[in-house]
């Protein structure tokens, strides 16, 4: 009975380690709106077989990350002012809530973790790394979010971020930012002071205004 289940945990292992993999790589900015992909190259790639590239391939092209075309191309999406405008009014309605239910359990090591992170933001602007920005940029607000203790909220809010992760890292580098988001600073006042209203506007106006300057 093991004997027959082992090929079969190791297909799902190979899988989960290819989706986690490119799912980073996509969420971060590390690939680019419209790159194209093969089941043949990404096997090749990771070091597995078609099996487990393709379950991977289904489970992102599920999430939004990827489109694969009725002719069998996969790429990853190019998205459009619309598109953009219609992620970031739902970044603004999650986020808004997740921040919210953050509050009452932002006790001063959150804080300073915050602060921690984003001096890491800061350091990636500097330095004009598209992806370490994009990445510090998540972990803060994720590390806010985890204290709602509201994980399927949170899933809903990783979805959001994955569609938009290549698209974001072509529009940071044409934007040439030089400071950090001034928004997270007014997000650690708020949550040192108890501010719910302040807090609130604070992540809305993060979420949002950033991403519809984008767009325009």
């Amino acid at each position: 009975m093991n004997l027959i289940q082992r090929p079969a945990d190791a297909t799902s292992l190979a899988h989960d380690r290819v989706y986690r993999h490119l799912r980073g790589r996509i969420m971060y900015g590390d690939v680019a709106p419209g790159h194209a992909m093969t089941l043949r190259g990404i096997g090749r790639e990771y070091e597995v077989s078609m099996t487990p590239a393709r379950e991977a391939v289904r489970r992102l092209v599920a999430e939004g990350a990827l489109t694969m075309s009725t002719s069998g191309r996969i790429s990853t999406p190019e998205l459009s002012n619309e598109r953009i405008e219609e992620l970031a009014a739902l970044r603004a309605l999650i986020e808004v809530e997740l921040a919210s239910r953050a509050l009452p359990r932002a006790h001063m090591a959150l804080i300073e973790r915050l602060q921690t992170i984003n001096a890491r933001v800061a350091e990636a602007v500097a330095h004009r790394d598209a992806v370490s920005y994009i990445r510090t940029n998540l972990e803060f607000h994720r590390t806010l979010y985890l204290r709602a203790q509201a994980p399927a909220m949170l899933a809903m809010a990783e979805t959001v971020w994955l569609q938009m992760g290549p698209t974001m890292r072509a529009l940071y580098g044409r934007l040439r930012r030089t400071e950090p988001p001034q928004f997270h600073r007014l997000i650690i006042a708020a949550l040192r002071a108890g501010d719910e209203p302040g807090l609130r506007l604070a992540v809305r106006s993060d979420v949002t205004q950033g991403l519809r300057m984008l767009a325009s």
